[in-house]
């Protein structure tokens, strides 16, 4: 009986753990209703810059909050989240060396139920395995260890 409350308690805390690890938040964007995580099997939280390591810069934060560095070089603090499915899953693209997925992100400063609806944008995520970087709009990379 022991065991059987060891083997309940262990199994219960994994699925909690994991629960944990994937929050999946419902967003509205123009184009109708997705999902997203901040969490996907890659380390995609840090700084990205600009070709050549400079500025405009992107920032993505662990809890979700970031910088998007415009080319005029203002910075617009932000919320952000890959695309995922309900369940957390991430939604992505498979090439032969590269991964694509969509990161939406908005202003964290909306003045207006409207403006928090039409906000939400989305940008071009790709993840290079060959070459170990990961890169938004392109433009802005960073390198990663696995």
């Amino acid at each position: 009986m022991k065991s059987l409350n060891l083997l309940f308690f262990t199994l219960l805390l994994s699925v909690t753990h994991s629960y944990t690890q994937n929050k999946v938040e419902k967003i509205t964007a123009k184009d109708g209703i997705h999902y997203i995580t901040t969490t996907i099997d890659y380390p995609i939280t840090g700084t990205y810059l600009f070709e050549g390591g400079t500025e405009p810069i992107a920032q993505l934060d662990p809890d979700g909050t970031g910088i998007f560095q415009l080319h005029d070089l203002s910075k617009t603090t932000i919320v952000w989240g890959m695309e995922c499915f309900e369940n957390g899953t991430p939604k992505y693209k498979k090439g032969f060396n590269y991964a694509v997925y969509s990161l939406w992100y908005k202003n964290r400063e909306v003045n207006s139920e409207a403006d928090a609806k039409e906000d939400w944008r989305n940008a071009h995520f790709s993840i290079h395995f060959q070459k170990k970087k990961m890169f938004i709009l392109g433009e802005r990379s960073k390198d990663y260890i696995e």
